[in-house]
């Protein structure tokens, strides 16, 4: 006589089928979570910043087009020197070119970024007095500035509202479903509707920071990432406590990289 034994349960991997799924998740409840997120993302670095060394908006934008395609490591190094020898728009705008392309020679394409302040620094010159700019439509007009460019000197040297929606910026938020858009602008537009505006700069600090240290492009550290009950990519990277950890950067490893 056959004995029917019961079949063990088969183990599945560990998911998160509480968060809900672009399709099902209410705006409501997608406006929710990503305040959730931001409040936990505020927890874990609440020293999140710019890590561009600056003094002056115009010592950030040139910061700002040199850190394309470069560390803020290597624009660090990069600065000191050139802002002592460059201290206004009219220095940019007379610089001697092969003076200057020397000069951030190591942050890459210095040709064009150095064609880019020269002609920023006129600009600056001829429109505004030497001054930059404090309007996101005044900024996105100048040489080197695009919206990024405009956010970032926007939000930490004038202390205006902006979203920097660079390339870890857009990778996390459309992990967390908060748009599926790629084009940087709707991000931007999309995730600004989600989190209050006085956030904007502070939260794009804190979404970079995590992208840098935890949630990877090509193996995020899911099992050890504190907002991963709040992620409906968990799972993408290793689960697992111990092996997950191994993925987390150290301050010193994201220097070396960011």
């Amino acid at each position: 006589m056959l004995s029917i034994m019961p079949r063990r349960a088969s183990r599945r991997p560990r998911t998160l089928a509480a968060v809900p799924t672009a399709v099902t998740e209410s705006p409501l409840a997608l406006t929710r979570r990503a305040r959730r997120i931001n409040r936990e993302l505020a927890r874990l670095y609440p020293d999140a910043h710019t890590e561009l060394d600056f003094t002056t908006p115009l010592e950030l934008a040139v910061a700002t087009i040199l850190s394309a395609q470069s560390t803020d490591k290597r624009v660090n190094l990069v600065t000191p020197a050139l802002f002592a020898r460059y201290r206004t728009a009219a220095d940019y705008a007379g610089a001697d070119r092969a003076e200057l392309e020397e000069m951030i020679r190591t942050t890459g394409f210095f040709r064009n970024k150095t064609t880019a302040l020269i002609k920023l620094g006129q600009q600056l010159v001829e429109r505004f007095d030497g001054e930059v700019p404090r309007t996101l439509d005044e900024l996105v007009t100048l040489p080197g500035f695009g919206r990024k460019t405009a956010n970032v000197v926007l939000g930490n040297a004038f202390g205006v509202p902006g979203i920097t929606v660079d390339t870890h910026f857009g990778r996390l938020v459309r992990r967390w479903r908060w748009t599926a858009s790629t084009d940087p602008v709707k991000v931007e537009h999309e995730v600004g509707a989600l989190i209050p505006k006085r956030d904007w700069t502070i939260l794009s600090h804190r979404v970079i920071w995590h992208g840098r240290r935890v949630c990877h492009s090509r193996k995020p550290a899911c099992g050890a990432c504190a907002i991963a009950r709040l992620c409906p990519s968990f799972g993408e990277g290793p689960t697992d406590p111990e092996v997950a950890a191994k993925l987390v950067k150290t301050p010193e490893q994201v220097a070396e990289s960011a």
